[in-house]
């Protein structure tokens, strides 16, 4: 399996969008930026952290629900708390600060892309099914590291959003921190069960 990740997602992503990409194809996310200057809105922001998260944390699921390996089920029950949690949190702000997330081509092409992918995956079973979740996870959490610090924090203008996501980079890295020993570990079993 090989992981397509566009420019897009390491320019307008925060967490969790599941880009994961076969031998079949998938639809690329919009390479639009999400706002005229150049950047996400707070608004728009907003609207990506809530997809994005949804997005993994639908992928993690399916993870849960059909691998047999110990080692990827676990990590995607992480995947599934650490990013409900992160909605929550996304969600308690806007509200707080009576900003009403704004759909836009970036949220509107994680929540495409995110259906697509989950329907490709599903289709996976055993060792082809767990090394495509753990490839997809590494580089997509890359990209989000590099998101997070590039893009979403120096265009988020409201101090307390950009908080979040200075507290999310973090849990960002564990994840491809983890997601990276994972993909070592069943790359040396050589059975990936």
């Amino acid at each position: 399996m090989k992981i397509m990740i566009s420019k897009f997602v390491s320019s307008t992503l925060l967490v969790g969008s599941m880009a994961l990409a076969s031998t079949s194809a998938f639809a690329k996310p919009n390479m639009a930026p999400a706002a005229a200057s150049g950047g996400p809105t707070d608004p728009q922001i907003a609207a990506i952290v809530v997809a994005a998260n949804q997005v993994d944390i639908d992928a993690a699921k399916v993870a849960k629900s059909h691998t047999k390996n110990a080692s990827v089920k676990e990590f995607a029950e992480d995947m599934i708390r650490d990013h409900e949690s992160v909605n929550k949190e996304a969600k308690a702000l806007v509200s707080k600060l009576k900003v009403k997330p704004e759909e836009n081509a970036t949220s509107k092409s994680l929540i495409d892309g995110g259906k697509k992918n989950v329907a490709a995956i599903k289709k996976l079973k055993g060792a082809e099914f767990d090394k495509a979740y753990t490839d997809n996870e590494v580089a997509y959490h890359q990209q989000v590291v590099d998101a997070i610090n590039n893009t979403l924090i120096p265009n988020a203008q409201n101090a307390e959003l950009k908080a979040l996501l200075g507290k999310t980079a973090p849990a960002i890295q564990a994840h491809l921190d983890h997601a990276k020993k994972m993909q070592t570990e069943l790359a040396a079993s050589g059975t990936m069960k």
